[in-house]
């Protein structure tokens, strides 16, 4: 055995404080998506039953967010939202205290450190979070993907790159490809998946680039160009996502 353990953050709560303490490859301006801001510390306390987290050893390597919701309720009748990620996190939380009985969970993130890239750690960590809800009664689990190709070329729209396949049919993106071969169908694309918006001072610190001519920026991580709006003084990044499905076997 390689030492590698996946557990629910239900199972180690100790490691409530240690899930960001990894080096991990998120660019910072990810960091301050306000629906991120609000709910991440919520998913942690409430939800616990679907946070991953992986050991080897005591240093924590990987970690994985995921939501109950209730997909298939009135107003919303199967359909995965254009609002992908700011949204399916949003259902979950009205659906918890509104009491509304989930029926599907969603993927939120799937995060390996630094030093462990490259060693399959994240196709473990999607095999453990579909067991999960498996082992909880869900027949699915959705997931607005990043992928993880995307940065190199912003401006491709999502459409025509979500659906890009490599000769043997497998999707060209790597993070997609992860997700195809362990049994998941691409959907749809969430046009603003997440949407983050800042002061032009908060973007060059973010950043680090001048920020200071209107119009599109092409930044380190980004899926697509922030818009800079020179004159009104901030700017706004609004990132596609790619919905994928993944039917489970519950026999």
């Amino acid at each position: 055995m390689d030492g590698i353990k996946i557990t629910t953050l239900a199972q180690r709560p100790e490691l409530a404080e240690r899930l960001w303490d990894m080096k991990d490859t998120w660019p910072q301006f990810a960091q301050h998506d306000p629906i991120a801001w609000l709910l991440y510390p919520r998913m942690v306390a409430e939800l616990a039953d679907y946070v991953l987290v992986a050991t080897d050893g005591d240093a924590v390597i990987a970690r994985g967010f995921s939501v109950p919701f209730a997909q298939h309720a009135p107003g919303r009748d199967g359909a995965l939202p254009a609002r992908g990620w700011d949204q399916v996190l949003m259902w979950a939380f009205s659906d918890l205290r509104r009491g509304i009985a989930p029926d599907t969970v969603s993927a939120i993130e799937i995060t390996v450190a630094t030093d462990r890239l490259g060693e399959g750690l994240s196709g473990r960590m999607l095999a453990a979070m579909r067991d999960n809800a498996r082992a909880r009664g869900f027949a699915e689990v959705v997931a607005p993907v990043r992928p993880s190709g995307k940065p190199a070329e912003p401006e491709t729209p999502m459409e025509e790159y979500a659906y890009r396949t490599r000769e043997d049919g497998l999707p060209y993106d790597p993070w997609l490809r992860v997700h195809v071969r362990a049994g998941a169908v691409i959907d749809s694309v969430a046009p603003l998946s997440m949407t983050i918006t800042g002061s032009l001072a908060e973007w060059r610190e973010w950043t680090g680039l001048p920020f200071d001519t209107t119009g599109p920026v092409r930044v380190p991580g980004a899926l697509a160009p922030v818009r800079c709006e020179a004159e009104q003084g901030h700017a706004s990044y609004v990132e596609p996502n790619v919905w994928v499905r993944h039917p489970l076997n519950t026999l």
